[in-house]
């Protein structure tokens, strides 16, 4: 659905939209990818806008602000493009692993997920383990 500016609906100024879900062009003219990180400066620029709201206060329309992306491609290999620092392999897979660690809530979950993934990377065990529909059969 295409949203407004200000991440209304059309026609409902009181009803906002966010996330994957929405269309916007407020990426230097771009769509915004359907992202976590996109969907979090959303939702820190709806909570301002409508404390800004409450105030009687004007807001600007939403702007994203891309940090850079990261995506996992295969067992320890990674690609990271941070603009003008673009890196794949181990080295890019060990900085997406503590990117995604580091972005987790609470220390508890950091330390659950890190400790996790160091026992699976020192056994070299895969990651999930997945029973297939039709068969009882690990995979």
């Amino acid at each position: 659905m295409q949203v407004a500016a200000d991440l209304t609906i059309p026609d409902h100024p009181e009803i906002f939209a966010i996330g994957d879900t929405v269309s916007i062009n407020a990426w230097n003219g771009k769509p915004v990818p359907g992202i976590a990180p996109a969907a979090k400066q959303q939702g820190r620029y709806v909570a301002e806008t409508i404390k800004a709201r409450l105030r009687g206060a004007a807001t600007g329309p939403f702007r994203y602000k891309h940090a850079g992306s990261l995506a996992q491609i295969g067992k320890r290999l990674a690609v990271i493009d941070f603009g003008k620092v673009k890196l794949r392999g181990a080295i890019a897979w060990w900085i997406w692993g503590i990117a995604h660690i580091y972005f987790l809530i609470g220390l508890r979950h950091r330390l659950s997920v890190a400790l996790s993934w160091l026992w699976i990377y020192a056994r070299d065990q895969r990651a999930a383990r997945l029973i297939t529909q039709g068969s009882s059969k690990v995979v």
